[in-house]
């Protein structure tokens, strides 16, 4: 017996052409649909305070339903499944993931269809029920105050302006760094990142000072980067 034999014998024929009822098939893409579903509302709710993008939603929702198909039809045959890495292969993604959340649902809904495929419903569905409740909890979690961008136009006719707007910051503010520092010949502007609780104060005293022509406080959610 030649390897080639051999390796027919033990590899192709171990792996040929397994027989799929349709009933199966039924059973593992209605439980994928329900689970995509489920994704679907979950999806839309942890979405709720920012850019709700239903097109991306249902596309959560159908990639899991396909990624189940697709894994029943590798799972049946070895030819198809050289086959489908081929086709798939040829196949470029060029939208752009910009939330981080997006990706992991995206994930979510692929790792759902793949385990069903492959005939283990149940762990997906405690998959799913843990997950969620990760999310759940994760979301109960108080942020930490967001720092705030204190934005200040002034005119150089007080020389000492600068002096005094970072007065009125200290005295008002937790902490405080200044990010930019713009100079003309004939004004200035600043731009500082502080945290504090006084924020109205601080821009009502601020906009008395004789020179400041524009003060403007902002809240941002990172790194002022400049």
């Amino acid at each position: 017996m030649t390897f080639q034999d051999i390796f027919k014998h033990s590899f192709l024929e171990g792996w040929a052409n397994t027989t799929i009822s349709v009933a199966d098939v039924a059973v593992t893409i209605s439980v994928s649909a329900v689970l995509a579903v489920y994704i679907f509302f979950v999806y839309r709710w942890m979405t709720r305070s920012t850019f709700y993008s239903r097109s991306f939603n249902i596309s959560l929702a159908g990639v899991c339903v396909i990624t189940a198909a697709i894994i029943i039809t590798i799972h049946s045959s070895i030819m198809v499944s050289l086959g489908m890495v081929g086709a798939l292969s040829i196949v470029r993604f060029r939208t752009a993931i910009k939330d981080p959340m997006d990706l992991m649902f995206l994930f979510w809904s692929i790792s759902i269809g793949i385990i069903c495929g492959a005939g283990h419903a149940e762990y997906a569905i405690i998959l799913s029920v843990v997950l969620t409740l990760g999310i759940f909890a994760l979301e109960q979690i108080p942020d930490s105050k967001a720092p705030q961008l204190l934005v200040v136009n002034a005119s150089l006719e007080d020389e000492e302006v600068e002096d005094k707007v970072l007065h009125a910051v200290n005295k008002h503010a937790e902490s405080f760094s200044v990010k930019a520092r713009n100079l003309t010949k004939t004004g200035i502007n600043m731009t500082i990142e502080m945290r504090t609780s006084e924020g109205k104060a601080l821009v009502h005293e601020i906009i008395k000072l004789k020179a400041v022509e524009t003060a403007s406080l902002l809240e941002h959610d990172g790194e002022a980067v400049f």
